[in-house]
């Protein structure tokens, strides 16, 4: 009996041991699907191999050698990509897996003596770098021994950026497909054309701002002036996006919201709806879409190179119930002709009518209660999208839908299987195939920046991303999945947010700096002065919320519109305009304080910068704020409308400029802080 007990108390103890010696699952965005933890740690060196079985080497090269320039960038550590079989302390490729239930995207990691990577597809390979870039984050390069085994809830996550009627640069986009790849979102819907909203521009079309972001041939004149992009850079950037495993969905939004087209060729606007709609009975107005389609989606080497093209076609009025649905039915079936896969916002529940609308083959991105039933577009064979409007939509300092999503309240509360405020789907319910959030920049000219729209939209994209790939297995608190989110990143070599590592809140200090000085460094912070007299810093730029402090002896012979900060963002003036204002410049905007600065004499000046707003500081006084300016405009058929013109930015610190087109005198005393939020 004695013996058995002890047995009994042996095999508890063996057991209690093996328990405690179980490793804990790494913390990454999404979490893993399936973590087996093992015993003990794996130690991965500063320099390393990549090592890809040969038989896989055209499939997995790129990415492999992908991943060896994001350690590099995030991390220092030096790999090198090898071909063959691995040896202890590797990290290792293959697409030899049994486990064909991981699906398109799913992937296996087993962490051992060395890291094993296994795939059914080069995607899955792919999405197994993120995440040991994304543990290496968050837990260094001790790796704990273990068996992953991850795949997604849904095949589409995606996020939707309206570049129409707010312009995003092609560099902007190259960083926004890393930031998606880094989470594992797989789809990225371009909205190449939109206007602003006809009351805010004297209720007069011709004056109202509208805007086609792509080069075309066919139509010389129809490309934004504002910014636009070529068919080369266009097509390079779904090829960049298809290597980080990133589909690009070019939309072309007819027939509302085309104002770009009835400016450029006014015979084809609606006289009765209002010129951003096209004119469904008139003959010209197919014979330009059939023209405009074919240019970027026709002939043997197409400038959309993606399976997917997206024709809008919502917000119609709805007394053309009828003609708006033949006009859909048409360009979803050219479309499909040109082999490509037909994509709309949904509309039918608003436009209800007789004549038929394709459904096979066809996604909808289910986006308002009022214009999508999802469950008859389901029925009657489309594949949706949850887009919802209500949860999923951020217009940047509009007032209406959202600023910031609620990521607190989705987290908790929202699914991809929850399309509205009404109409929760099972989870595995055929054709709901994932979801897609968007950002929507309705009022044109508002002031708002691309990094403004930036900080709204990565939190949405991290707690997203953790929704659509793994919503069952998240953090069970919204604040521990807050926690891994802050220690994340953006992406390997990617910070939009202007984010500055600092062992304190201080990120730049000089005691002194003027044209007279040579190269120098100042508590810690290396600071060079060129040939050509500007003073070149460490740093590009500093985010929200951020406090700049100086003392400046500005010479009252300092040219008209004098830098004193400067990058190729954003520009900070210190007489602007010839006024002894302090202005900044940025995106074709200009903010001026009011207040001027005294010249020939010492002063010390401060300026703090947020989400909302900024401001001025004159020797350690508050004297000014720029906050956001409410206008309210009439409407033709009654009403109004209300928009907020924004006073916002970044502070440029690349380059302190003293020569030129730079102020004249001195400066001393620089601090720069990045405070907390």
């Amino acid at each position: 009996m004695k013996k058995h007990i002890a047995l009994v108390f042996a095999s508890l103890f063996i057991a209690v041991s093996a328990l405690k010696a179980q490793e804990q699952c790494p913390q990454v965005i999404p979490s893993l699907k399936e973590w087996k933890g093992g015993s003990g740690k794996l130690l991965l060196k500063k320099k390393g191999r990549l090592v890809v079985q040969p038989e896989y080497r055209t499939k997995l090269a790129s990415g492999v050698e992908q991943f060896k320039t994001d350690l590099l960038e995030m991390s220092g550590m030096k790999y090198e990509v090898k071909y063959g079989k691995p040896a202890k302390g590797d990290i290792y490729f293959t697409l030899n897996t049994a486990d064909k239930s991981l699906g398109e995207e799913g992937y296996k990691i087993n962490i051992e003596d060395y890291v094993r990577v296994e795939a059914p597809t080069k995607k899955g390979a792919f999405w197994a770098t993120r995440t040991l870039l994304q543990m290496i984050l968050t837990g260094g390069t001790n790796f704990p021994k273990g068996e992953i085994r991850d795949f997604p809830d849904y095949p589409r996550r995606g996020f939707m950026l309206d570049c129409g009627r707010k312009f995003f640069p092609m560099k902007y986009l190259k960083d926004y497909v890393r930031i998606l790849s880094f989470y594992k979102m797989n789809e990225f819907q371009i909205h190449l054309n939109d206007n602003g909203f006809v009351e805010f521009f004297d209720n007069d079309w011709n004056k109202t701002y509208s805007a086609f972001r792509l080069e075309s041939t066919k139509f010389p004149g129809l490309t934004a002036k504002d910014g636009s992009y070529s068919k080369k850079e266009f097509t390079e950037l779904q090829q960049e996006a298809a290597d980080f495993g990133v589909n690009i969905i070019p939309e072309i939004d007819i027939p509302a919201h085309s104002l770009a087209f009835t400016q450029y060729k006014p015979g084809i606007g609606s006289k009765e709806y209002g010129m951003d709609h096209l004119d469904l009975y008139n003959p010209e107005t197919y014979k330009f879409c059939d023209a405009l389609i074919d240019e970027y989606i026709g002939g043997d080497n197409p400038v959309f190179i993606g399976k997917d093209f997206h024709i809008g076609t919502d917000e119609y009025n709805k007394k053309e119930a009828e003609k708006y649905r033949y006009f859909t039915d048409r360009y979803l079936k050219l479309v499909e002709s040109y082999h490509k896969q037909p994509r709309m916002w949904g509309g039918l529940k608003w436009l209800p009518g007789k004549t038929p609308v394709k459904s096979k083959g066809v996604i909808v991105n289910a986006w308002s209660i009022d214009w999508v039933d999802p469950i008859v577009s389901l029925k009657d064979g489309y594949e949706l999208i949850n887009t919802c409007d209500t949860y999923l939509y951020i217009v940047p300092g509009a007032g209406y839908y959202q600023d910031f999503l609620n990521t607190e309240w989705i987290y908790k509360n929202w699914s991809v299987a929850k399309i509205n405020r009404e109409v929760t789907l099972p989870k595995d319910q055929p054709g709901l195939t994932g979801a897609m959030f968007a950002v929507w920049n309705d009022h044109c000219g508002n002031g708002i920046s691309q990094k403004d729209v930036h900080l709204r939209t990565m939190p949405a994209l991290q707690t997203l991303a953790q929704k659509m790939w793994n919503d069952g297995g998240k953090p069970a608190e919204f604040a521990d999945f807050e926690q891994i989110r802050k220690r994340m990143i953006e992406a390997p070599g990617v910070n939009l947010a202007g984010k500055i590592e600092s062992k304190s809140d201080v990120a730049l200090k000089y005691d002194v700096i003027s044209p007279k000085s040579k190269d120098l460094s100042e508590n810690g912070f290396n600071i060079k002065k060129r040939r050509d007299g500007i003073i070149e810093t460490p740093i590009y730029e500093v985010g929200y919320p951020y406090s700049v402090e100086f003392d400046l002896n500005l010479s009252a012979d300092s040219p008209k519109d004098a830098i004193l900060f400067a990058n190729d963002y954003v520009k900070v003036y210190a007489n602007w305009n010839s006024t002894g204002k302090i202005a900044f410049s940025r995106e074709g905007y200009t903010f001026t304080f009011e207040s001027a600065i005294p010249t020939n004499e010492w002063v010390k000046i401060g300026i703090a910068g947020n989400v909302k707003g900024m401001t001025l500081y004159i020797n350690g006084k508050q004297v000014e704020d720029l906050t956001a300016q409410k206008r309210v405009c009439s409407k033709l058929n009654g009403g109004s409308s209300t928009m907020y013109y924004h006073f916002t930015s970044f502070f440029p610190l690349q380059f302190i400029v003293d020569k030129l087109t730079g102020f004249k005198g001195e400066m001393k005393n620089l601090e720069v802080r990045q405070l907390k939020q």
